[in-house]
């Protein structure tokens, strides 16, 4: 089972890829609903030798820079070996 953990928003990486799909207006409306209501989901994240990379939770992680928080709860994953 997965353990949520705080990360520092500082050390997670965002893939190129997975950057080109932020919507703004979806971040700005979902800063405005953990403005109201706190992080409900955590991210998903996996360690790599630098720190962190998305694995799930783009518009999150982004709302929470706009709102100008240095941590976000998340879940550390394993990658997938193919």
């Amino acid at each position: 089972m997965l353990k949520k953990e705080t990360l520092p928003i500082a050390s997670i990486r965002v893939p190129v890829k997975r950057l080109k799909t932020l919507e703004d207006d979806k971040a700005n409306a979902l800063a405005e609903d953990i403005l109201e209501n706190g992080q409900l989901t955590p991210i998903r994240v996996r360690e790599d030798a630098k720190g962190y990379v998305l694995i799930e939770g783009l518009h999150r992680l982004e709302a929470l820079k706009k709102l100008g928080e240095g941590t976000v709860e998340g879940y550390k994953v394993r990658a997938r070996l193919h």
